[in-house]
């Protein structure tokens, strides 16, 4: 059995998804150009996980996403094992039995400043773009979600979820292995869509907000999270090389711009949810995410600006709703 093939087994629980064909036809036109070569490694770790016939519990509406269940020592060390051998972790945190996945970010504060902020979930499908592991997912399902599809390029993070979901056993929630721009445009089928840390890594942020907007129904919402700069409407800040050590930062708008963005491909009702830096308390190392993070980031003299030297990083999450009927766009009168 090829390693692609071992892969694409993964998801034979995740086929009574709608559109099912649609989500398959696309693994298989983008796996048949990627060359992980850590691929089949991690699939051999995952299969290392144990068989566990007893009846989880599992617990999504607290800050770490929790699995209990009354398994022998054999069975505990053989998940240890497989878990640590798939760091690094950078969301959750997790508890898995009495395993504690302490990941470099502490996802559950970005979730509690925007959960009572949103649309209920209760019976939505939701598209959580740049999902990485699958936790803001679990906390969507734990929030009533019917349906959750993550997308993430990140291979490990993918495998990361289908650890976690070995034991929780919810094929409600599946993470795909790719792009928002892999998927057909227009598809308008989903009810909640999440971008959440993803446009400042686009080199044509509109393109991306354009693909948001086109994934949702008529009346559905959009949830975005991204790295904003103070500044007036039209002001974008473009960083020369790299941003906070990342080198694939594009464009870092005011939060007027963005509104403006977001307003010129068709959203209504665009609302502040939260506007925050990014601290040490929020990202950070830890065991299960080791080396450098957050703190060296940032310039060692200036704790507001990052090691370059560019503003520090502040992030602002906005609720915007895509119209029932189509419109046009605001009429300014100079």
């Amino acid at each position: 059995m090829t390693t692609l093939t071992r892969f694409r087994d993964l998801y034979a629980p995740y086929t009574h998804f709608e559109n099912a064909s649609l989500w398959y036809g696309v693994f298989d036109r983008v796996m048949a150009t990627q060359s992980d070569g850590n691929l089949e490694t991690l699939l051999d770790i995952l299969n290392d996980l144990p068989a566990i016939s007893q009846p989880m519990q599992v617990e999504c509406n607290q800050d770490a996403v929790t699995i209990s269940a009354d398994i022998d020592y054999n069975s505990l060390q053989k998940a240890n094992a497989v878990l640590r051998g798939l760091i690094p972790w950078r969301k959750g945190p997790f508890q898995v039995f009495d395993i504690s996945i302490d990941s470099e970010w502490r996802s559950n504060l970005k979730w509690n400043r925007l959960k009572d902020k949103i649309s209920p979930l209760k019976g939505r499908k939701v598209l959580d773009v740049g999902s990485n592991n699958g936790y803001y997912g679990w906390r969507m399902r734990g929030a009533g979600a019917a349906q959750v599809i993550g997308i993430d390029p990140s291979i490990l993070a993918v495998i990361q979820h289908f650890a976690i979901n070995h034991f929780i056993r919810d094929y409600n929630h599946v993470i795909f292995p790719f792009k928002m721009e892999d998927l057909p445009p227009r598809r308008e089928d989903f009810d909640t869509v999440f971008s959440m840390g993803v446009l400042y890594h686009r080199r044509g942020p509109l393109d991306h907000i354009q693909e948001l907007y086109d994934a949702l129904r008529p009346g559905g919402e959009l949830i975005m999270e991204t790295l904003v700069v103070e500044g007036i409407d039209g002001y974008s800040f473009v960083p020369p090389g790299r941003y906070a050590r990342m080198n694939n930062v594009w464009f870092l708008p005011s939060v007027a711009t963005l509104k403006t963005w977001l307003e010129k491909i068709g959203f209504d009702d665009i609302i502040d949810i939260d506007l925050h830096m990014t601290t040490t308390d929020e990202q950070r190392t830890t065991e299960w995410k080791p080396g450098d993070s957050f703190a060296e980031f940032l310039d060692p003299n200036d704790p507001t600006r990052t090691i370059e030297g560019h503003p520090g990083p502040l992030r602002v999450t906005l609720r915007a709703t895509k119209p029932t009927e189509p419109g046009r766009l605001k009429r300014y009168h100079l």
